[in-house]
């Protein structure tokens, strides 16, 4: 008998709350149930914390149920309540309607172009009257039950406007619209979507009658060992746009994460099988050194958002920087690989080394220092180690003529970007 996803989604540590577990798995052993995740187009590209719900749901599509990704025009010109402690800044329908695009994008790169639907509630929020939508909706929702939802109540205190009060109003009219019209019973969000999960559930049934079959579940808060929040590196955000967040930042963003965190992140962010994570998992106990549950992490995830060749690139960035053998990286691979090291800027002149690393990228702090550190080899300029004090550098001989890498000792790189 084939597994439920239930139970997949239970052993990968992926559930929060259901609404009717015992209806919601005998609809999904007997139909391919559409299911569905929103997002509001605030931004130009999602987050790994996004990332969360929409791993749940590329779970459902592969155990062969039907996605749907709304993405809200119309609900992210409004602004949602949910985890914040102020009132979002509206933005223009120009800025939305990008954004929708690049987010558009992004979800087609994790879900295919079949077997999933992209909608947008512009489509039928628009339409609505404001006599339209009091009458025909305003009238089932009880204000005393709005204002119990937690993500109002916890904004009372500080004052929430009308606007995003009735937040929870419209993101139910996506629940119904997508039952009536898409074949969609499942809504997935995270956890502080609970209360508005329920609300749509609960107007479905006023509308569709009290069998309507629709259920609700969240994920939960996902945390580190430490109890910090997920999702946040030293630089902030790590994004799935790779403008914003290389991959060779997001690779090492994976495989950075501590020994604590490993096991569950593999679990939630991989489709590798029970055995290969307990393999993995058992190999960073008897050799944590290796990283090897990190490594594969790195890998999987870094394919899943970017790709094979984004990991094949990161791992090339990788075992240059720890050889020291950097010449045969590119040019954009030397952007993505040395952000996280001192930068500073040179003409394109060819120079004296000792000159060269004092007076003109300050790289040494005297020409004693940077006679005695050339002369005892400490120097590598481009992945070429330089003993000779009359030795010329050319910063356009490498990369094509935009940088040059250098190392001091063993793990000390600096970054000097060549002026035009």
């Amino acid at each position: 008998m084939t597994e439920n996803i239930l139970d997949e989604l239970a052993w990968r540590g992926a559930l929060n709350q259901i609404t009717d577990e015992a209806g919601l798995r005998k609809l999904t052993d007997e139909k391919q149930v559409g299911i569905y995740v929103g997002t509001d187009p605030t931004g130009d590209s999602l987050h790994v914390g996004h990332l969360i719900p929409f791993m749940m749901l590329k779970r459902f599509q592969l155990m062969g149920h039907k996605p749907v990704i709304l993405i809200g025009g119309g609900t992210g010109s409004i602004g949602d309540p949910s985890g914040r402690n102020s009132e979002r800044i509206l933005q223009t329908m120009e800025t939305i309607n990008h954004n929708k695009e690049k987010l558009t994008a992004q979800m087609e790169r994790l879900f295919g172009r079949n077997n999933f639907r992209i909608v947008d509630n512009y489509t039928w929020l628009s339409k609505l009257s404001m006599l339209d939508f009091l009458r025909d909706y305003g009238k089932l929702f009880p204000v005393n039950q709005m204002l119990a939802k937690e993500v109002v109540a916890s904004r009372l205190e500080n004052g929430i406007s009308y606007t995003e009060f009735t937040y929870q109003i419209l993101q139910s009219i996506d629940f119904l619209q997508l039952f009536k019209h898409e074949d969609v019973q499942v809504q997935l969000g995270g956890a502080d979507q609970w209360g508005n999960i329920t609300a749509g559930i609960d107007l479905i049934h006023k509308v569709q009658g009290a069998d309507a079959k629709v259920y609700g579940l969240t994920n939960p808060l996902m945390l580190k060992a430490d109890g910090t929040k997920f999702g946040k590196s030293a630089g902030g955000a790590v994004w799935l746009d790779p403008e914003k967040t290389s991959p060779y930042e997001f690779y090492q963003f994976w495989f950075n994460q501590d020994d604590a965190d490993v096991e569950k992140f593999l679990k939630f962010f991989t489709f590798l099988s029970k055995a290969e994570i307990a393999a993995l998992v058992a190999a960073t106990k008897t050799h944590p050194e290796k990283r090897a549950a990190q490594r594969r992490l790195a890998q999987e995830v870094t394919k899943f958002v970017h790709g094979q060749a984004a990991v094949d690139q990161a791992e090339a960035i990788s075992a240059a920087l720890f050889s020291g053998d950097v010449q045969d990286l590119t040019a954009a691979e030397i952007e993505q690989g040395f952000k996280q090291f001192p930068d500073t800027t040179a003409p394109k002149t060819p120079e004296n080394i000792v000159t060269w690393l004092v007076d003109t990228t300050k790289i040494e702090s005297s020409r004693r220092q940077a006679r005695e550190d050339v002369q005892n080899g400490a120097i590598t300029i481009n992945g070429e180690k330089q003993r000779d004090l009359d030795f010329v550098v050319d910063p356009a001989s490498h990369f094509d003529g935009q940088f040059v890498i250098v190392r001091r000792g063993k793990k000390k790189y600096f970054l000097v970007r060549v002026q035009n």
